[in-house]
Parts: structure tokens; C-alpha cells; sequence
């Protein structure tokens, strides 16, 4: 069975949501995650730590991670820092 929405692996990344790793101190000097870009289709991409084997094992009640997906964490200040970029449509 088909599911309702796929992940596009042709689209392109169009433009960070918030601010870079660097100004919000959450990296090293070098460009390394985490990081919210927005897809020329419109979907988000997110970059982090793959905590799926730890915090996969105490997911809340009706929640799932599908075997080609991973739980990704990041930081507070990060998501806060793109809640302006985030259209609310």
C-alpha cells in the first residue's frame, strides 16, 4: 500500500528556516548540524543527532518511527530561532 506522502530524493534546498548552527553557538567553527532548510517543494529537511535508538524505545502511546526513518534531535534556540520562517499555511 502506497503511503500518503513520500520524501521527494530529486527536490533541492531552498533556504535555511532561522539561524545558522554558528550564530546560535549550537556547532564548532566548522559547518557541521544542526540545521532546518526548507525544500524546493516546500517540505523541511532537518539536521541532527540520530537519537532513534535511544529515545525510540520509550516513544509516547501511537507514536512510531517507520524502519527508513530516524528520530533527529536539535537544539531549543534552534527551532525557536526558524519559528519567523515557518509559513502558518
Amino acid at each position: 500500500m502506497a503511503r500518503p506522502w513520500e520524501a521527494d530524493p530529486s527536490t533541492t534546498f531552498k533556504r535555511r528556516l532561522g539561524k545558522s548552527p554558528q550564530e546560535l553557538g549550537t556547532t564548532t567553527d566548522n559547518p557541521d548540524c544542526p540545521d532546518i532548510w526548507e525544500l524546493g517543494n516546500g517540505d523541511v529537511a532537518i539536521i541532527g543527532r540520530d537519537l532513534t535508538d535511544s529515545l525510540g524505545k520509550s516513544l509516547p502511546p501511537g507514536v512510531s518511527v517507520g524502519a527508513d526513518e530516524r528520530l533527529v534531535v536539535i537544539p531549543r534556540s534552534m527551532m525557536i530561532a526558524a519559528k519567523p520562517d515557518i509559513p502558518s499555511v
